[in-house]
């Protein structure tokens, strides 16, 4: 159930989350409702045991109160009370107190005419009158519990058979409600799949005759406006590269070897530099001399590019960007927005986004957190609202 397909696309996380808790919740109430079903069932079944020993059950108080009678008419020769090999007996006065018992279980209650307790059933019969003082009868069987055991096999069986007719039947009913959902994010992938692969061209083209531009050569209302489209060009490559990700990363086989971490790290914030600069975001960079890790080149890319895109996009004017990297550690601090506490962990689920002034597709930080699962790198995010956000990755 952990891996369910629609249309060729994986559920999400976010799905499979809803899936499984629903399927609790429904299986937890079908389970109450069962069990509910088979304490009405087993109660039903005793009431019936016991209707089925009634006539038994009077026949004896019968033949008890017979011989109470013949004792009573004959107490002055013979003071033994009757006892009988087939069931036990008692006898209370008018106000319920014990006058003589064999009985194993002497709870009785004696305003219930047949009832069950423990192992025995007991049958209750108001005297007509009264012998001995006696005003009450109490006839005592061993109750074998055959039709006990019946219950129970029934009771299993009909209620494992149920219990898989309701767990079926909410399992469509809900893919049923998902299926709304489902047809949202399938749309949604094919959008991000065709947006791939239209902008793959165009911004290449546009990155490329950028570079080979010569800035001393242009005038500086040319120079601003190049720069200006040097930064919406590298947006759109730094989103183009999460896309092809979303939508090609499955399929692509990673190339691990060993990185130079610091180097990359050094390439990634010049690439961003343009950016940055038009924030006025100050760049602080503590990086060892050489951090290495072995991993694939492009996966590691991804990871450097979202946390520094995301610490210039939510960032504030004027504030700062720092780059801590050591042995096993790397830190992408930012003195921006920040984030409230109880929304730190949704922040790597896809197409979660926190704030609608930014664009986006609220897919960078669920790259990062694929992308460190792959490779067993921890993530842990630090964040105060209007303060600033530190996202640490150690290995």
């Amino acid at each position: 159930m952990s891996v369910l397909r629609n249309k060729g696309t994986s559920l999400l996380k976010s799905e499979r989350k809803t899936l499984l808790s629903f399927l609790a919740l429904y299986s937890f109430f079908s389970i109450v409702l069962l069990l509910f079903s088979a304490f009405i069932y087993y109660n039903l079944q005793k009431d019936n045991m016991l209707q089925n020993q009634n006539n038994r059950l009077q026949e004896y108080s019968y033949e008890l109160i017979s011989k109470i009678r013949y004792l009573h008419n004959n107490f002055a020769r013979s003071q033994k009370y009757p006892r009988f090999v087939y069931f036990n007996s008692a006898v209370y006065d008018s106000s319920g107190k014990l006058i003589f018992s064999t009985l194993e279980d002497e709870q009785v209650n004696l305003e219930d005419s047949i009832y069950k307790i423990g192992d025995n059933i007991h049958y209750v019969r108001l005297m007509e009158s009264y012998y001995l003082g006696a005003m009450y009868v109490v006839v005592e069987i061993i109750d074998d519990e055959e039709w006990l055991g019946f219950v129970k096999m029934k009771v299993i069986i009909y209620s494992v058979g149920f219990f898989m007719i309701l767990l079926f039947a909410g399992y469509f009913l809900l893919n049923l409600l998902l299926k709304p959902m489902r047809e949202s994010m399938y749309l949604l992938d094919r959008f991000i799949k065709d947006t791939t692969h239209e902008l793959n061209t165009p911004v290449s083209a546009i990155l490329t005759n950028i570079e080979m531009m010569d800035p001393k050569r242009l005038s500086e209302k040319d120079a601003k406006r190049i720069k200006r489209i040097d930064i919406a060009s590298r947006t759109i490559s730094n989103l183009y590269n999460d896309l092809t990700y979303i939508a090609l990363g499955n399929q692509l086989q990673s190339k691990d070897e060993e990185i130079n971490l610091t180097a990359l790290v050094k390439e990634r914030a010049e690439y961003f530099k343009v950016i940055s600069s038009v924030r006025k975001l100050e760049c602080v960079m503590e990086l060892d001399e050489k951090v290495t890790l072995f991993i694939d080149r492009h996966k590691i890319t991804r990871v450097l590019d979202n946390l520094i895109s995301n610490a210039i996009k939510y960032n504030k004017k004027g504030s700062f960007i720092k780059v801590t990297l050591k042995d096993r550690y790397l830190c992408v601090e930012d003195g921006g927005i920040g984030i409230e506490q109880n929304r730190i962990n949704q922040m790597f689920d896809r197409y979660s986004r926190f704030n609608d002034s930014e664009g986006g597709f609220g897919l960078g930080l669920n790259i990062v957190s694929e992308i460190a699962k792959e490779y067993n790198l921890k993530l842990k995010i630090e964040s105060q609202l209007r303060v600033g956000t530190k996202v640490i990755v150690t290995w």
